[in-house]
């Protein structure tokens, strides 16, 4: 289990006597412990307040032994630039903050965001800011409007951390000609400490045979309990099952935080299925992320809003934009969790397009059926072998036309990385990007922290390409 993650904070003033007599330390430690006790983030303070470099030196050794993952350097009243320069030279992830003024006529007290604005400055000169960035805050410990910004980057820094050592099982490789999803493992582990390992699809069917009846008969119940069965023939459900027991140890014995399938072709040849049921359901009951086709940057996008919200996040086309109307429908014929079904609530339906037009028909079940609930939600994709990320914020609406058998909903009111769009915005983003076709949606407005959770991990964000009338090849990124 990934420990949580480390706040490491440095008090710094010179002189000392003004942040004592204006409480600056105790507020500021009880309002940052408050909230990394929210966000189950660790809070160390390193004792004293250091006068000059060396000093600095051995606090930061202190953050070091304790395992801190974020320094956080409090400008309580003036601090020097030998100080801030320590800090920021430093391999630890950094953060400066300075307080307002008690006062603000007769003597000067703090001189507190005068210094921030100096070692930032500072900053500049010692560090790549772009590659490894500093983020400030101003603010007191009682604003509203600071503590959200720090609780932003405790959350961003613990998706970061999450990542770190996660490993994702990939079983039969990519779907056939999914060029664009492919990935180098090699600058995934560089970049976001992942590991990846493969599973021929034999396995997984070798193990969907070997298992005993009792176990799946008690899985059958818990699925029949969890959506109606509507319309899929007990075989096919018994293989559905027999797969999601199978991948469930899969997980269980490679210890992966993820899964990556290829559902097609293989499995419908043998064993004569189509597993998009057996995701959904360890997707809901397990929270382990499967993502389908061997999709390996969509599970790695999955792990993402899992560690940020909880949930796994579905995974989708964007499959029909309605021009017309400014609604898109975002869909996916394969798994999904059930916790977004609509008050109509979801069902295990045959595969509605595996056997169609042929003398068998769309037997190769089972898929989950579902609409989603209105409401917003965010959209997002780690891209280009993690060194892109695209995010999108929107609005599930109810339409009288619901979408496609599978797991579904139409968006609109769309927010690409905190700009305005409209249905056509978002597709001429969509195809000057060149974004990979599966896209993840989890409900809520996570905008903020995902921005904060590139910018730390050196993510290139995707931003908003207008639609227009022309070729404009500055489009392309």
């Amino acid at each position: 289990m990934t420990q949580p993650l480390t706040v490491g904070l440095i008090r710094a003033s010179l002189p000392r006597y003004f942040p004592d007599k204006h409480d600056v330390w105790s507020r500021c430690e009880a309002a940052l412990a408050a909230e990394c006790t929210a966000e189950g983030a660790r809070l160390f303070v390193v004792p004293g307040i250091p006068q000059n470099s060396a000093e600095t030196d051995d606090a930061l050794a202190l953050c070091g032994a304790e395992g801190v993952d974020f320094v956080l350097l409090l400008h309580g009243g003036f601090t020097m630039g030998d100080i801030s320069r320590t800090v920021a030279a430093s391999r630890f992830r950094v953060g400066f903050w300075s307080v307002p003024e008690p006062v603000q006529s007769g003597d000067v007290q703090l001189i507190s965001f005068v210094s921030l604005n100096m070692s930032m400055s500072i900053a500049r000169r010692v560090r790549d800011l772009r590659r490894d960035p500093v983020q400030w805050y101003h603010g007191a410990p009682e604003s509203a409007a600071l503590r959200a910004r720090l609780r932003t980057t405790v959350r961003a820094l613990s998706v970061a951390k999450g990542l770190k050592g996660a490993r994702i099982g990939v079983v039969g490789g990519l779907a056939m000609t999914f060029f664009n999803m492919e990935v180098s493992t090699n600058e995934l582990r560089r970049r976001l400490g992942i590991e990846v390992a493969h599973h021929d699809i034999h396995e997984l069917t070798e193990r969907m045979e070997a298992l005993p009846a009792d176990r799946v008969t008690t899985e059958l119940a818990a699925m029949a309990s969890g959506a109606r069965i509507s319309g899929v023939l007990p075989a096919q459900m018994d293989l559905t099952v027999r797969c999601a027991l199978a991948l469930r140890d899969i997980a269980a014995a490679g210890n992966y935080a993820a899964l990556a399938v290829s559902d097609w072709p293989a499995l419908q040849d043998n064993p004569g299925m189509h597993p998009g049921a057996a995701f959904s359901w360890i997707e809901e009951t397990d929270r382990v992320p499967v993502a389908s086709e061997g999709d390996v940057l969509g599970a790695v996008t999955q792990l993402v809003t899992r560690l940020l919200s909880g949930r796994v996040g579905y995974l989708l086309d964007l499959s029909e934009p309605d021009l017309e109307d400014g609604s898109a429908l975002v869909w996916h014929g394969g798994g999904g969790p059930l916790y977004m079904a609509d008050g109509a609530g979801a069902a295990w339906v045959n595969h509605p397009t595996i056997g169609r037009g042929t003398p068998e028909g769309p037997c190769y079940g089972a898929i989950a059926d579902l609409v989603f609930r209105e409401g917003p939600v965010t959209l997002l994709r780690v891209s280009r072998d993690a060194g892109a990320l695209f995010t999108m914020t929107a609005r599930v609406i109810g339409r009288e036309a619901s979408g496609f058998i599978g797991c579904r909903g139409w968006i609109r009111d769309f927010s690409i990385a905190g700009e305005a769009a409209s249905i056509e915005d978002l597709v001429a983003t969509v195809m000057a990007h060149g974004l990979e076709h599966h896209f993840i949606l989890v409900p809520g407005d996570h905008a903020a922290v995902l921005a904060e959770f590139g910018a730390w991990t050196g993510m290139t964000p995707l931003t908003l390409r207008p639609m227009r009338d022309h070729l404009e090849t500055t489009d392309f990124s």
